[in-house]
């Protein structure tokens, strides 16, 4: 699977999610979401496009090429939530949305989770376009089809697998992000490094994200529906979700897994799995992205270690992803009081 330079799309560089039927393309460059108009499908003759108040303040705008209406969300991870997918499916419903038609989510992953988690359930399920404008959502919530609100009880816990008609990633948006977005997305960056041993940083931004694509899409065409190796992508999550369910701290997402990263390494280490070679590896990778390899301050121990027991790969208890000899695993029977300690360890 090989990311090709286009020539019909503003010479982005194209990535081909390859799932059979529902295979899909990946678009990476700046600007291209004004080519919108050539990824609708081609018979909607409606599009409901569903963005964030922050995006369209930034005057980023987009034309499907057909009668279409804006539907604009607040900003944040608070948006995912059954309400507002309710709410959307009843707008939707009013203004005569068909299953013939389409939805275009505009902005990072909180709105592309939700439009694409409304658009699997209207009208048991219509397709759906997502124009990525953060780094986190370009490389990470964006491709491969997992769509998700969230619960009080956790992060992400109803979903469905619902894969897009297409993608654009504007890497032109990218300009104007504040700096915290674009930390967030950095640590999301910094998994790629360990999933695909690659060398991130020899290349440019926009190479560079194209090569994160890459590498999800060959994770996702050989498991698209998480049965096995798709787990390696939550590397570093588990506590990256609960640092986030348990709230209180002021870590964006890809900070958290940042953070997430260099537990799971010196948790790998305490189980000997790997080297403090390894380990320095981990926290040298975090490092350069200038992100916090250290637990927040007043960080909850006991509490964290409960919210483990929540995670979605939480079936057979406590599991996490961890490096090791054939690469990143997901290993059970971790005492609790190895991760309590391997928290104290990075505090």
């Amino acid at each position: 699977m090989t990311a090709e330079t286009s020539t019909g799309l503003d010479s982005a560089i194209r990535v081909p999610i390859e799932l059979g039927e529902r295979s899909y393309d990946v678009w990476v460059g700046p600007g291209v979401r004004h080519c919108l108009s050539q990824v609708v499908p081609g018979d909607a003759k409606r599009v409901a496009v569903v963005t964030q108040a922050a995006v369209a303040d930034a005057g980023i705008t987009v034309d499907p090429g057909v009668e279409h209406r804006v539907f604009i969300t607040d900003d944040g991870e608070h948006i995912k939530t059954m309400g507002a997918v309710e709410e959307l499916c009843r707008e939707f419903a009013q203004w005569g949305l068909t299953r013939r038609d389409a939805v275009v989510a505009v902005g990072g992953g909180a709105v592309t989770d939700l439009a694409g988690f409304t658009a699997a359930v209207y009208h048991r399920g219509i397709r759906v376009v997502y124009v990525s404008t953060t780094l986190l959502g370009q490389i990470d919530a964006s491709v491969g089809g997992k769509t998700g609100v969230n619960l009080p009880e956790g992060k992400n816990l109803v979903g469905a697998f619902w894969q897009p008609s297409a993608v654009l990633c504007d890497t032109e948006a990218l300009d104007t992000l504040p700096s915290e977005e674009m930390r967030s997305g950095l640590g999301e960056m910094a998994k790629y490094h360990f999933i695909a041993d690659a060398d991130l940083h020899a290349l440019g931004l926009v190479e560079r994200i194209a090569r994160c694509v890459e590498i999800k899409a060959e994770v996702v065409a050989a498991d698209e529906r998480e049965s096995g190796r798709r787990a390696v992508l939550n590397y570093g999550h588990t506590l990256a979700h609960a640092l986030e369910a348990h709230g209180g701290y002021d870590l964006r997402h890809g900070e958290a897994v940042a953070v997430g990263l260099v537990y799971a390494a010196e948790l790998a280490h305490r189980a000997g799995r790997i080297g403090v070679d390894r380990v320095a590896e981990h926290r040298q990778v975090v490092g350069d992205y200038d992100l916090s390899t250290r637990l927040p301050a007043g960080a909850d121990a006991d509490a964290l270690v409960s919210l483990f027991n929540r995670d979605k790969k939480a079936v057979d208890g406590v599991t996490f992803m961890l490096d090791g000899p054939e690469g990143i695993q997901p290993v059970t029977g971790l005492e609790p009081a190895l991760l309590r300690e391997t928290l104290e360890a990075i505090r």
